[in-house]
């Protein structure tokens, strides 16, 4: 597929799009534009985005739009900044990403996903996805299955292979992983997901990231039960005994 024939595909590609960050420094290496995609299969209980959820709303953008709106902040981004695209969950749309992706590869940008591999299933069109982005910010929200369905309504078997496969496909991958007293923030828990990040061989950095209700007022206004209420912030030293436990698993 030529260049023109790719661009012409791209447009008629869409995606539903929540929002967008002009100059986000948070989300991947360096200064980015953030695209931020609805639709969600997990519902995390600490979510502090439960807006994006649904699949069927938000405006629609193509390729080329995404790409026109991004390119006037390229300045700013410098040798290591480009587009993040986040969500909700990206992979839902990952036709579209993948294409954004290869797009903005053809127009010297760097890639970035933020994803929960929530909806991974070894599909050859989410490694051709996984194969155009340049970082992926893994979110593990929890090692044990168990935990996992209870904390987001489903098991994380497939996240865990989704890692797997992204480690012997050489995927530059950032893990995070929030920390949720009563719920993440164990020791055993810790270690195990730090032994698991040990059989990986392309991380490049663990973030530990202290839960918050900063989201919370969103829940009351879609009419939805929050199940955290009465959890506060982990403490400094909570967080930092958690970076000491998952570092050892950085390859930075």
């Amino acid at each position: 597929m030529d260049n023109k024939q790719s661009i012409v595909q791209g447009c008629q590609l869409t995606a539903n799009v929540h929002s967008t960050e002009s100059f986000g420094s948070l989300d991947g290496p360096g200064v980015r534009f953030i695209v931020f995609l609805k639709g969600c299969p997990l519902r995390c209980a600490y979510c502090h985005n439960p807006d994006t959820w649904a699949t069927r709303e938000g405006e629609q953008w193509t390729v080329e739009q995404v790409l026109e709106r991004a390119e006037r902040y390229r300045a700013y981004w410098g040798g290591d900044g480009g587009i993040t695209v986040s969500g909700g969950e990206p992979m839902l749309q990952a036709e579209f990403v993948a294409e954004l992706f290869e797009e903005a590869h053809r127009r010297g940008i760097n890639t970035c996903m933020d994803t929960s591999a929530a909806p991974y299933d070894g599909s050859e069109l989410q490694h051709r996805l996984l194969r155009a982005t340049d970082t992926v910010l893994l979110d593990i929200k929890h090692i044990d299955p168990k935990v996992h369905k209870r904390l987001t309504g489903r098991s994380n078997e497939n996240i865990l292979e989704c890692a797997r496969w992204m480690s012997d496909a050489g995927t530059r991958v950032w893990i995070r992983h929030v920390l949720v007293p009563g719920w993440t923030d164990d020791e055993p828990s810790l270690r195990r997901l730090s032994d698991f990040l040990h059989t990986l061989t392309n991380i490049e950095r663990v973030e530990v990231l202290p839960y918050h209700t900063m989201g919370r007022f969103k829940w009351d206004k879609l009419s939805l039960h929050y199940r955290l209420d009465g959890v506060e912030p982990p403490t400094a030293e909570a967080v930092k005994r958690a970076r000491e436990i998952l570092s050892h698993s950085s390859v930075t």
